[in-house]
């Protein structure tokens, strides 16, 4: 395939690096300092775009990309709450959009791990629950993306909880989310319950970026050639 990367830092460079063995090209690379110019015409040179920019950025990259035709995957995060214009306009533009908080394989079984665990301990509320997350001091939004993955994951089996907080809470029907920022860390992310008895741990950590790039470039394969929108459990069938 020919791919279009909208952000070439360093996510997008990890992303080229793992092409050229399974058969593709960046044709298009965009950055901070080429971004203004970026048309839908040039665009149309990709079979597909993969967006890793930030909150700031992401909509207009997006929107661009479903009016000039193109698939696009997006990693960037913090953008949620100007989802149902994006959805809309795919859907009416009769576009593809795959977006995840986050696309390594790993993560993703995580999160149905996550999920599940929940709804064994929605019947033992003797059990205290929270998520902590830890990142790089170049990371953008806070909580990450996956943090409140996981907490919706929780919150929508664990009939306890009602929402999340970037906070420590004395609210029971608050789940807790810790963020943590220190270099190096490309990212650790926690799930405890606690009880008087025992702690019970889900723990992911990531290595380096090689997980998020290929399953970037797993999302991109998948959507190549279809319409609607996607998610990664619909990339890993889980």
């Amino acid at each position: 395939m020919k791919i279009a990367l909208i952000g070439y830092g360093k996510m997008g460079k990890a992303i080229e690096d793992l092409m050229p063995p399974r058969g593709h090209e960046a044709v298009l690379k965009i950055d901070e300092h080429n971004r203004p110019g970026l048309t839908a015409e040039q665009l149309r040179e990709a079979d597909v775009a993969i967006e890793f920019t930030g909150p700031d950025s992401a909509v207009d990259n997006i929107l661009l990309c479903l009016d000039a035709g193109i698939p696009v995957v997006v990693g960037s995060t913090g953008w949620l709450k100007k989802w149902a214009q994006v959805k809309k306009v795919c859907e009416a533009t009769q576009g593809t959009l795959l977006a995840s908080s986050n696309f390594s394989v790993g993560v993703n079984i995580f999160f149905a791990l996550n999920k599940r665990l929940a709804a064994l301990m929605n019947t033992h509320p003797e059990y205290a629950v929270s998520v902590t997350e830890i990142h790089h001091t170049a990371k953008r939004d806070s909580p990450s993306g996956t943090a409140i993955t996981l907490a919706e994951g929780i919150i929508g089996s664990l009939d306890r909880k009602k929402d999340w907080v970037n906070h420590l809470s004395d609210h029971p029907e608050e789940l807790e989310i810790v963020s943590e920022r220190v270099d190096p860390a490309p990212g650790t992310h926690k799930v405890r319950y606690t009880s008087d008895i025992d702690d019970i741990e889900l723990i992911h950590t990531a290595h380096n970026r090689k997980g998020f790039a290929l399953g970037a470039l797993l999302a991109a394969e998948y959507i190549y050639g279809k319409k609607g929108i996607y998610t990664m459990q619909d990339v890993l069938g889980i």
